[in-house]
């Protein structure tokens, strides 16, 4: 079964430094027939105005990866990392038993535009942990390149949480199919461009939710770059 949720029917927050769409119930959204997608609870499309950031907060039990797609963000947690995420880098934190961190712009002039993606971990109590890989624009060039998986296969991050995160780049005839085990659950979610996703045509914002599914084919790319979830039921 697809399940089509268009970019506007996602809640949105403008805080004047930040701007946020939510495609789950997050802060002031709430949405009792969006609550998350399997074990995948948020997906937060963020753009964060220069100089400005996310201050010093706490997490626990979730596990936390960062998109970037264009600018820089500026992330120091409690662990003692202190990193710059550039576009192309995918990051984990495992927030564990508990952990605080911040995150900021402090590129002059630019705005910082990323994805904060959280998905329910499947062990709690854990040590906090970081982990933050480049992954090359080749590797995601008319493909499906895993990035975060339980065991970090093909050098993707390690999560501790029961999904795999691919990422991909797709225009004219490239095409990818990533078969699905259909009692689990798919989620793809169109970052930029527009791309047919099992025949269905998707636009910059949209994601679609997939159950019973054995397969997952993207084709008839626009300059699209896509995220593909495979996801515990």
């Amino acid at each position: 079964m697809l399940t089509l949720r268009k970019s506007q029917e996602r809640g949105y927050a403008d805080h004047g430094w930040l701007k946020s769409y939510h495609s789950f119930s997050f802060a002031g959204y709430h949405d009792p027939a969006h609550m998350g997608w399997g074990n995948l609870r948020v997906i937060n499309e963020d753009r964060i105005d220069p100089g400005k950031g996310f201050g010093t907060h706490g997490h626990r039990d979730m596990e936390i990866i960062s998109y970037v797609l264009s600018g820089n963000l500026a992330h120091k947690d409690s662990m003692g990392n202190v990193k710059g995420i550039p576009p192309g880098d995918v990051q984990r934190m495992s927030a564990g038993r508990g952990v605080m961190h911040s995150e900021f712009n402090h590129a002059a002039g630019q705005a910082t535009h990323f994805l904060q993606i959280w998905i329910e971990p499947n062990v709690r109590g854990i040590e906090p942990g970081y982990e933050q890989k480049a992954i090359a624009e080749a590797d995601k060039r008319g493909a499906l390149r895993l990035v975060a998986s339980p065991d970090g296969a093909h050098d993707s991050v390690t999560m501790h949480a029961d999904a795999r995160l691919y990422a991909g780049l797709f225009d004219g005839s490239e095409s990818a199919t990533l078969a699905l085990d259909p009692a689990r659950k798919g989620y793809v979610f169109l970052v930029r461009g527009a791309l047919t996703v099992n025949g269905q045509a998707l636009a910059a914002g949209d994601a679609l939710l997939l159950s019973h599914e054995s397969a997952v084919t993207l084709a008839q790319g626009i300059d699209a770059e896509v995220l593909v979830f495979d996801l515990a039921a």
